[in-house]
């Protein structure tokens, strides 16, 4: 990927770093954005630029793609990462809550996306975006309500805006991760990741690596003749029935 400029939002967390390093080991060019954690320790032959924005706010989508303009005259793809995940009792879910999930995980990724085709659209080139939802955009989980609705948006976001951005050279997919370790999970979710690691085929909670091979191979070249799709990524978890 030398030559090619990929941001992604939310690189300060668990999954955003390892796709991150990913795309550093394939040798692109880098725009990590963080709101309030801090931008991962990534070094690339491409280059690292890194700008700490709100994407909720009005310019903090633009600001992505015009960071990317700065540093290297270009952005060629986009990861949608960046998301939250309160857990609450659907009784218990207040509108503000309910409206700072979705002006995150999914308003958020629309604006961004928007931005980058206006401006792959001006130069005439071609883009990828990657959204990162959830296998919980299609399986329901007690407590993830508002989350697991604003995953299948995105979902759904990723396939109805392929269909209108493939003609002008943009492809669009979604990658839906399982569970993805991260220190102390063990400890905090004893019986959780027992279930899980039950449940998966392949014997492990996923990594942020994982997701970010994934993310890779949508954006490359390997790829060219994929649009719409999700991409599940849980260790084989999904392919298990649910009776």
């Amino acid at each position: 990927m030398t030559g090619m400029v990929v941001a992604v939002t939310g690189a300060g967390g668990n999954i955003g770093s390892g796709i991150a390093e990913r795309f550093a080991a394939a040798g692109a060019s880098l725009v990590l954005q963080t709101n309030t954690s801090e931008p991962p320790a990534v070094k690339s032959p491409g280059g690292v630029a890194s700008l700490r924005c709100d994407l909720t706010d009005h310019d903090g989508p633009q600001n992505v793609v015009t960071a990317a303009i700065d540093a290297y005259g270009h952005l060629d793809a986009v990861i949608n990462n960046a998301g939250i995940q309160p857990q609450a009792s659907f009784m218990d879910i207040a509108d503000e809550d309910w409206d700072a999930m979705l002006a995150t995980n999914v308003t958020a990724c629309h604006r961004l996306a928007k931005a980058f085709a206006q401006h792959v659209i001006d130069r005439k080139g071609t883009g990828s975006v990657v959204h990162i939802a959830s296998i919980e955009g299609t399986h329901a989980a007690v407590g993830h309500s508002h989350y697991s609705t604003s995953k299948a948006a995105l979902i759904m976001h990723a396939a109805a805006s392929a269909v209108e951005l493939g003609p002008m050279g943009i492809r669009v997919n979604s990658v839906s991760p399982g569970l993805i370790g991260r220190p102390g999970i063990e400890d905090a979710w004893p019986e959780g990741v027992q279930r899980w690691l039950n449940a998966a085929p392949l014997g492990r909670m996923g990594q942020g690596d994982d997701i970010g091979d994934a993310c890779v191979f949508l954006c490359s070249a390997m790829a060219r003749w994929i649009t719409g799709i999700d991409l599940i990524v849980d260790g084989g978890v999904a392919s298990r029935n649910t009776w």
